[in-house]
């Protein structure tokens, strides 16, 4: 059974991939961006990397999974992995995505995200937490959820889409800043995104922690 602190959870898997898997992966990415020429139409945009970029992403997964089943004892795998890149003036506003459809299964618990590249300056993730009631849906776990009896879910809200405007409720902004090759799992109902970068680039990889 998931326990809603699960989705509310935040760790973080240093040392993730080796020297050696991290200049693998960046060979494998370069080679595939140089072929296919994708740009993102905007920064919030991924792309799936190639067949072998995805299996040193997963290969360290199963490595990382019995430490993030400290704070995540539901997880047992991860959707494919997307890759996102940021230039200068590049930006992820505040979103949450919530839990989807709380009797799809399997379950999206948290978010994994590695930074294969940190920005010169700028470009911080960070985490918005509050106590706003508005962030809140009323959908409850029926009888035959996943999810433990009395578990609260919130909107999915994008800058778009949702019912409040994020940046209009108060918060409390949390921005992190892991070293090198670590992996920052944060729980699907958190709040959050990524500071504009001013100087350099980020390059990131995300996936879906499942339950």
């Amino acid at each position: 059974m998931i326990h809603m602190t699960e989705t509310l959870a935040v760790q973080t898997i240093e040392d993730f991939l080796t020297a050696a898997e991290t200049t693998q992966l960046t060979k494998t990415l370069d080679e595939h961006l140089a072929a296919t020429g994708w740009i993102p139409a905007r920064p919030s945009e991924g792309m799936t990397p190639p067949e072998p970029a995805q299996a040193i992403l997963n290969a360290a997964m199963r490595r990382a999974l019995p430490a993030l089943r400290r704070a995540f004892p539901s997880a047992t795998a991860t959707d494919p992995w997307l890759y996102h890149d940021l230039k200068p003036g590049d930006k992820i506003r505040p979103h949450v995505h919530g839990v989807g459809d709380p009797q799809a299964r399997p379950q999206r618990i948290a978010r994994v995200a590695f930074n294969l590249q940190d920005a010169e300056s700028g470009g911080d993730f960070y985490l918005d937490t509050c106590s706003a009631d508005a962030v809140w849906s009323d959908v409850t776990p029926t009888v035959d959820s996943d999810y433990a009896p009395g578990t609260r879910f919130v909107h999915e809200i994008t800058a778009r889409t949702g019912p409040v405007n994020l940046n209009d409720i108060p918060h409390t902004r949390w921005t992190c800043s892991p070293p090198p090759g670590t992996t920052v799992v944060y729980g699907t109902q958190l709040v959050h995104g990524v500071l504009p970068v001013t100087q350099g680039r980020v390059r990131k990889l995300i996936t879906n922690l499942l339950a």
